[in-house]
């Protein structure tokens, strides 16, 4: 059961190379933030920590959590499965901490539909152009062409995803998005006002499409 002492979940989803796993580590370096570190199939990337980055298990290992009912969410991305444990999410909102989460807009309807007794935030990551989120696929460890045309193609999809999420936030400046993403938190906790330029998203969503 919930307290006004609790901490809060905040939601950072975005289609693959938008920036938003950079945008939860530097979230996270706030006071009485948490990242939920999630488990998942898939190998290591080049400079990626077991037990820091991911939880890297087998498929076996990670069916058998779902059979147990571990996961507060998961989900299958590209082929490999991605899951947030129960237990340390709610060990860590009880205790006070702010949970944030870098997931996709499946574990994001899991969580919602879950229907916690737990303020949640909800964010939606998009690049400033197709140009920029080709490059930034390109120079993330693919070496493989078929990889990133296959994201490019998901990324049609994941983007209709965005009117499901509180606010939705261009990553065209690192550090101005981040301060963008800081505020709208903050100024939720304190007026749990939400407003912001939807017309504004829905022309950059168009652009995006063409």
């Amino acid at each position: 059961m919930s307290s006004i002492n609790d901490g809060m979940m905040v939601i950072l989803s975005s289609p693959s190379g938008a920036g938003k796993t950079t945008l939860v580590k530097k979230i996270s370096l706030q006071n009485n933030f948490q990242i939920s570190i999630s488990h998942t199939t898939r190998p290591p990337r080049t400079n990626e920590i077991d037990g820091k980055d991911y939880f890297f298990v087998n498929k076996e290992k990670f069916e058998d959590l779902i059979l147990k009912k571990k996961f507060l969410e998961h989900a299958k991305v590209f082929e490999n499965y991605y899951g947030s444990s129960r237990e340390a999410v709610i060990k860590n909102l009880d205790t006070g901490k702010n949970v944030i989460f870098d997931i996709d807009w499946q574990g994001t309807e899991q969580i919602k539909n879950a229907k916690l007794n737990y303020k949640l935030i909800t964010f939606f990551i998009l690049p400033p152009s197709r140009k920029v989120l080709f490059e930034r696929l390109s120079n993330r460890d693919m070496k493989d062409k078929n990889i990133v045309e296959q994201r490019m193609k998901q990324f049609d999809e994941d983007i209709l995803h965005w009117k499901n999420y509180d606010f939705v936030v261009i990553n065209d400046d690192l550090e101005k998005c981040y301060n963008e993403i800081s505020n709208l938190i903050k100024s939720l906790i304190k007026t749990n006002d939400n407003n912001y330029d939807k017309n504004f998203i829905e022309k950059h969503i168009n652009s995006l499409l063409q």
